[in-house]
């Protein structure tokens, strides 16, 4: 239960649904216990009546004891139709407070859990799946919620109709009572014994289910190269494998209840039996009435459904805390990346990297070492390399999605961890390696850092980036629905359309991480020429494997194993015959040759 302990702030928030739920909870049961003893009354009056009755016979008496008989048995038996009225009238209440008490906790928790994901850094997501992430927020959210609601409610009942009931049979006979409640505490032991089992295997479906969720989300998200490999097959068969592994586990689960009910069930008959046998004893030594036993049964009844639901509740129970252990693991996560309490400032361009080194916490690949240099406000830098030579993670400190293991990231002077992340990075446009749109109308997902739509900066950024034309041949236009990750669109269209969002945000610094790769050299061309007139006195930053893509920079870092290995501009670096003119060379031939 230390688990679901995290949950106690959310039952202090919502304490007037709670408290009004156990008040109900405990009238519903006062009227649930009533109609036993109405039972007993009634049962004892047919005994006198029949009695009375048969003295009477052969009098003309006789007839109006049996109307006064017959009224009697009518008015125990409305008032016991009363009662249930009234207790289901009050189940209704208690049902309308709890349950929804628990419906407001789960949007609460989801909140929250939502909430701190955004708060987390790129290294947690590089750490973790997106199936994971995703059971996490769902699955494992309504199972604690079947505890907020169900479980409680259920508990809270069990408990106050347990204590009314022994009490009322205490009452009546001890020695019936004891003997009536005598498969209880082997219950008791039973599910204490049973609960471990419960616990562990429900930990197990969990992971299975995450396991299973990410291998879906996954392999959804890659069906065009399953497709294209022809694949079908084989992934089939491995999430065959994977929802057989997940059976398993349930089935192993759902044994342990199967044998569970019936045991409890068996507990429950054999007190009835105790009761008649017991009971008739005590009749017959005169210390209650027959009345009495068919209370004691109605007690026992009442008792049936709690005890059944006792093992359901305990599972309730410890699948929750097991899904809130989850939940905790994640809401435990510390960012690396902290934001200090600051006001926001205007930024006016300029990066300094001073010694910096950085190595990828995930994977320990050392990416940059001692790396420095000067990028000044309204200058245009291009950064060029072979893969994985650091230029990405350039790109990634500059943003400040990881910080520097060693050094410091400048900008205008400032450390960039003492500026405040969110009014940083609303300055910084971004158009990255790995393209993404969302699932939303061409316009919305180019405007996607504007508060508001406006549809005039919207098509104005299309006819920088070089989309315009393309999406004006669309059927909707602007308003076409890309598919998932834009795979309604091509992959220079995407990048483009990427291209568009970056720029429509005005930004004081854009970086172009790789993203003309899919873009031909005439585009490309257009593109850098708007993107020039757009970015006039910001700071560009653009990463590129192309040559022709950033010979017209202000300055250009050649780099190598996470270090510069030459930099200037285009004519001082052919003119230096080193690095940079080999790779020019190399691309220029390249492009002859497909010629």
């Amino acid at each position: 239960m230390k688990d679901l302990a995290y949950l106690n702030k959310f039952f202090y928030k919502y304490i007037w649904r709670l408290i009004p739920g156990v008040l109900f909870v405990i009238i519903s049961n006062i009227f649930g216990v009533l109609p036993a003893q109405v039972i007993r009354i009634a049962f004892d009056l047919v005994t006198e009546n029949i009695s009375t009755y048969q003295l009477f016979s052969g009098f003309h008496r006789q007839d109006m004891i049996y109307q006064i008989f017959g009224s009697s048995l009518l008015l125990f038996g409305i008032l016991v139709l009363v009662l249930a009225l009234l207790r289901g009238l009050f189940l209704f209440f208690m049902r309308q407070t709890i349950i929804v008490m628990s419906r407001h906790i789960e949007y609460d928790l989801k909140n929250e859990i939502y909430h701190h994901y955004q708060e987390l850094s790129l290294a947690f997501y590089r750490r973790h799946n997106t199936g994971d992430l995703m059971n996490r927020v769902t699955e494992d959210v309504s199972r604690v919620r079947m505890y907020l609601g169900p479980g409680i409610m259920y508990t809270i009942n069990t408990v106050v109709l347990f204590i009314m009931v022994i009490y009322a049979m205490l009452t009546v006979n001890v020695r019936l009572a004891v003997f009536s409640v005598l498969p209880l505490p082997i219950l008791a032991v039973l599910i204490y014994y049973v609960n471990n089992i419960i616990h562990y295997r429900s930990e197990k479906i969990q992971e299975r289910l995450s396991g299973l969720s990410s291998f879906v989300q996954e392999n959804f998200s890659g069906i065009r190269i399953i497709k294209s490999y022809v694949r079908e097959s084989f992934v089939r068969k491995s999430f065959a494998a994977e929802s057989e592994n997940y059976k398993t586990h349930s089935m192993e689960l759902v044994k342990v209840q199967a044998l569970f009910y019936p045991l409890m069930l068996m507990l429950v008959g054999l007190s009835n039996i105790i009761t008649v046998y017991i009971g008739g004893i005590e009749v017959m030594k005169g210390n209650i009435t027959s009345g009495n036993i068919a209370e004691f049964i109605v007690y026992l009844n009442l008792l049936t459904f709690p005890v059944i639901s006792l093992g359901w509740v305990t599972s309730l129970i410890q699948r929750a805390a097991a899904s809130q252990k989850r939940i905790n693991e994640f809401l435990q996560e510390k960012s690396e990346i902290i934001s200090p309490n600051v006001a926001k400032q205007n930024i006016k361009g300029k990066i300094e990297f001073s010694n910096v080194s950085f190595t990828y916490p995930d994977t320990g690949i050392r990416a940059l070492k001692n790396l420095s240099f000067t990028v000044n406000p309204g200058e245009m830098v291009a950064i060029i390399g072979r893969t994985g030579s650091g230029k990405s993670t350039i790109a990634n400190l500059i943003l400040r999605m990881y910080d520097c293991t060693g050094g410091d990231v400048f900008i205008d002077g400032h450390p960039i961890a003492s500026l405040n992340l969110e009014g940083y990075r609303s300055q910084i446009g971004v158009v990255p390696q790995d393209v993404f749109l969302f699932s939303d109308t061409i316009a919305n997902n180019i405007a996607f850092s504007a508060d508001v739509l406006e549809m005039p900066r919207v098509e104005q950024a299309a006819r920088d980036a070089a989309v315009y034309a393309n999406i004006m041949e669309l059927e909707k236009g602007f308003e076409t629905l890309i598919g998932e990750r834009g795979i309604t669109l091509s992959g220079g269209q995407k990048q483009r359309v990427s291209i568009a969002r970056a720029i429509v945000k005005q930004p004081e610094i854009l970086i172009f991480d790789d993203c003309l790769s899919a873009v031909d050299t005439r585009t490309e061309e257009e593109i850098l020429n708007n993107l020039g007139r757009n970015m006039l006195g910001k700071t560009s930053i653009i990463i590129a494997h192309r040559i022709s893509t950033i010979k017209n920079a202000d300055k250009i870092l050649v780099m190598d194993k996470g270090e510069i290995i030459e930099q200037g501009h285009h004519q001082y670096l052919m003119d230096k015959k080193g690095i940079y003119f080999e790779l020019y060379e190399k691309q220029l031939l390249e492009e002859e040759e497909n010629v």
